[in-house]
């Protein structure tokens, strides 16, 4: 953990339909001074819509070498590399190359067009990258829900989310930007 981070400790409850996955999550995220409570709460529905035993936090922006969760295979292959915001370009296409499925989640508006802009044309041929828009009011609801001790739950079906947590539920409101492509 960094130094001067405020620790968050989040009980989760996944109850994904789609992949037939069902657990509850002990979980502590630590919340670098310089972040916000809106990317804090990406992170943990990140884990969340991804939920698996071995999916974990890693230290994401602070580091070039890892994504802000990944979920590893028991040899210590990067199966998954899920980075939130707006990554530049090289570290997309570098984490491509080292895992084997990638997820970026945008969530910063209007913002996000314009970051698209920019990278779609080099993200082309990337074709195990997912990119998700994550609605800007969801993200203020998210954040709303930030507490140093959080007991949600999230219904995932038909690729729909659903967060419910101290009294609230949110539809989790997301656009795909990009699917992973079939290999030839």
């Amino acid at each position: 953990m960094a130094a001067n981070a405020t620790v968050f400790r989040a009980e989760l409850q996944v109850s994904d339909m789609d992949r037939n996955y069902y657990a509850t999550h002990a979980l502590t995220l630590a919340r670098h001074p310089s972040e916000t409570d809106e990317r804090l709460m990406v992170r943990l529905l990140a884990f969340a819509l991804h939920a698996d035993e071995r999916l974990e936090f890693a230290r994401g922006a602070a580091s070039d070498d890892e994504p802000d969760l990944w979920r590893k295979s028991l040899s210590g292959e990067i199966d998954l590399w899920i980075d939130v915001g707006q990554p530049d370009e090289t570290r997309i296409r570098k984490a491509c190359g080292r895992a084997g499925q990638v997820v970026v989640l945008n969530y910063h508006g209007r913002s996000a067009d314009l970051w698209w802009d920019k990278v779609r044309n080099g993200l082309s041929r990337c074709n195990n990258l997912t990119v998700i828009d994550i609605d800007a009011d969801t993200v203020a609801e998210l954040a709303a829900l930030t507490d140093r001790g959080m007991r949600l739950q999230c219904m995932i079906q038909d690729g729909q989310a659903e967060l419910y947590g101290e009294g609230s539920s949110i539809t989790v409101q997301q656009a795909l930007r990009m699917a992973p492509t079939a290999r030839t």
